[in-house]
């Protein structure tokens, strides 16, 4: 019986193509749900997105994030996102690739946000990550960090944040860490 439905299966896909033209590649229920959310971004002045691989491949493809206001206005900030073919049923996954001094980003680029995390509902979208990690850098958060010394300083002493933050966006060193300029 299942031969039948291979059989069968395989039939339905040489009528499809019969027009001779290239096969139909069937796109996945994750690749639907990305196509259709990012049809329907609704991203800040601020945010831009960008597809290295084309627009072909829209489970690969990055963000630029350039904040108005807070400790890094003035910044370019750089996310890579890597959709599963079962999203909505998993959070993407997204690393900054530019070097940043923050509390919820470590120097790899991991992000801290919950909803990448145990927050991840399937009801979420591309457009709600987007304004997650936009709200990043307009409200830092020491509460939940990923690189706890950039916390600490947040916590005990802002004003030493603040500067730090401007020495690492311009190029340069925050302690032993070397920032490329990100402004």
């Amino acid at each position: 019986m299942i031969k039948l439905f291979k059989v069968k299966e395989k039939q339905r896909e040489l009528a499809e193509n019969a027009g001779g033209g290239p096969p139909i590649k069937k796109q996945s229920a994750g690749e639907l749900c990305v196509h259709k959310d990012i049809s329907e971004l609704n991203l800040p002045k601020s945010c831009t997105i960008q597809f290295p691989n084309g627009k072909d491949d829209l489970m690969n493809f990055e963000v630029t994030i350039r904040p108005d206001d807070g400790y890094y206005l003035g910044g370019t900030f750089l996310f890579s996102f890597q959709v599963s073919l079962i999203y909505p049923h998993e959070a993407p996954k997204v690393k900054c690739k530019t070097k940043v001094y923050h509390p919820n980003i470590d120097l790899e680029g991991n992000v801290c946000l919950n909803i990448l995390r145990e927050g991840w509902k399937p009801v979420l979208s591309i457009n709600t990550v987007i304004y997650g990690l936009f709200h990043l850098f307009t409200e830092p958060n020491y509460e939940d960090p990923l690189n706890h010394d950039v916390a600490a300083v947040l916590r005990d002493n802002p004003k030493l944040f603040e500067s730090n933050v401007r020495r690492a966006m311009a190029g340069g060193y925050v302690g032993q860490t070397f920032f490329a300029r990100c402004m």
